[in-house]
């Protein structure tokens, strides 16, 4: 891909470079809309507006949809106000107020200005939703038909209203007063009696999400059923709008980076690494390394209160880190388990104890298996004594236990009460370990050794 884009740069510069304008425009509308954005964020900047220009007005738009927001602004900024406002007009609608809510207010202002009223007044509706809820991601442009029309005027309706309609594969059939009362596909139109009713024809058993209903949630339901598009209805059952599966796809992806970012005790970021700022980076990962580091200071007062201990038996320090790193290991295995199993919704609170009797039973057989090996490897390659060995094992043992325990309760708990289980991630699952790890350790030390 990177030799064919390189290509396509060089032979588009060698046709800039002839005044060749005709022929770029015929390459340039060969090639689909994700692949142009690519093409424009690696052209001169001084070239993109001119470029741009060449393409028609219905792949400008889509091409335009699939920029970055930096390019997008660029060139809002060159239009003119006729090429701005057949931008809007070529946009469906859910595109034009993604565009609205990623630009700055002035740029805002200039796109909302050069929208046709009617437009406009459903953009600023749209975005009174919550964000991150299926009203935020709907579009409100699909194909609605009514359960009297006959099977001709259907398709009839559908060829006269659908050339500016997202999808018409699925139509959604409403009564008199805008209740969603059923769907049907073109699929069954077709093939369906010219005289045959939408009514009678059409699917009853509508699945749909609420205008304020959360967007992974939908998404879910997506995966669930195999949808193309889902219907939004407003609390009394009407139908507002659709989620098409392109912005359902936008939504897993983000979801995924955000669930990724938390748990590497990172503040999520809508902006591409390369063109985040040294100081926004830092920004976003300073507090949270701040609190593991407060956080940590736990495990060396631990330390600290055992100084006596470890002084007596020096050998002990040694096994300080192994413990800790598979506390934290084991903690943040059964996590990640567990934080993807809420994310599925595979796993509710309801199943807390079935979850923690599992780990148990998986704790009981890891530990063992760690901490006979560890034995093995303390007397032959360690030399140390049996009963250091004991107090090593004993504690490796305990801490997989109770690292898999709370590994698979602290996500849980967090869903609960409200926070993202993502939260509850590798970070702060080998904090907590960390510091009952070594707990554990000086108490089968004091036990064992009576110091």
């Amino acid at each position: 891909m990177a030799e064919i884009t390189a290509t396509f740069e060089n032979t588009i510069e060698t046709l800039l470079a002839a005044k060749r304008f005709n022929s770029l425009r015929d390459i340039l509308t060969t090639m689909n809309p994700s692949d142009l954005a690519v093409l424009f964020e690696n052209l001169p900047k001084d070239k993109i507006a001119l470029i741009f220009r060449l393409l028609p007005k219905g792949l400008a738009a889509d091409t335009f949809v699939e920029m970055d927001n930096d390019l997008q602004e660029m060139l809002i900024r060159g239009f003119s106000d006729i090429e701005l406002r057949e931008i809007i007009d070529e946009f469906y609608l859910d595109d034009a107020v993604d565009l609205v809510e990623e630009m700055p207010a002035n740029v805002v202002k200039r796109i909302l200005s050069q929208a046709a009223s009617e437009t406009r007044a459903m953009i600023n509706e749209m975005l009174k939703y919550p964000e991150d809820s299926a009203g935020s991601i709907m579009t409100t442009e699909f194909v609605s038909l009514s359960p009297d029309m006959t099977v001709t005027d259907a398709i009839k309706n559908i060829r006269q209203t659908g050339i500016d309609k997202e999808t018409i594969d699925t139509c959604f059939v409403m009564d008199s007063g805008r209740h969603l009362i059923g769907t049907i596909t073109i699929r069954t139109l077709i093939l369906a009696d010219e005289q045959s009713k939408v009514g009678d024809l059409m699917d009853k058993n509508v699945i749909s999400a609420t205008t304020t209903e959360d967007q992974e949630s939908v998404a879910q339901m997506f995966a669930k059923y195999n949808f193309m598009t889902m219907p939004v209805v407003d609390s009394e059952g009407r139908l507002v709008g659709i989620v098409t599966v392109d912005d359902v796809i936008d939504v897993i992806q983000d979801e995924a980076t955000e669930d990724m970012e938390i748990m590497a005790a990172i503040t999520p970021s809508d902006k591409p690494y390369l063109k985040t700022s040294v100081f926004e980076i830092w920004k976003s990962r300073i507090p949270w390394l701040l609190i593991l580091m407060i956080s940590a200071t736990f495990t060396g007062s631990i330390i600290t209160h055992f100084e006596d201990a470890l002084a007596s038996y020096v050998v002990l320090t040694a096994f300080i880190p192994m413990l800790m790193d598979t506390g934290g290991n084991s903690g943040s295995q059964t996590s990640v388990t567990v934080i993807r199993g809420i994310s599925l919704n595979e796993l509710n609170f309801s199943d807390i104890f079935r979850v923690v009797w599992k780990e148990f039973r998986v704790a009981l057989l890891v530990a063992v298996t760690l901490a006979a090996c560890n034995f093995v490897k303390l007397l032959i390659i360690d030399r140390v004594s049996i009963v250091i060995a004991a107090v090593v094992c004993i504690t490796l043992a305990f801490t997989v236990l109770v690292a898999k325990i709370v590994g698979a309760i602290l996500p849980m708990l967090a869903k609960k009460i409200g926070f993202d289980p993502a939260v509850m991630a590798s970070p702060f699952i080998t904090t907590i370990v960390d510091a009952l790890s070594l707990l554990i350790y000086f108490s089968v030390a004091s036990m064992l050794l009576n110091i």
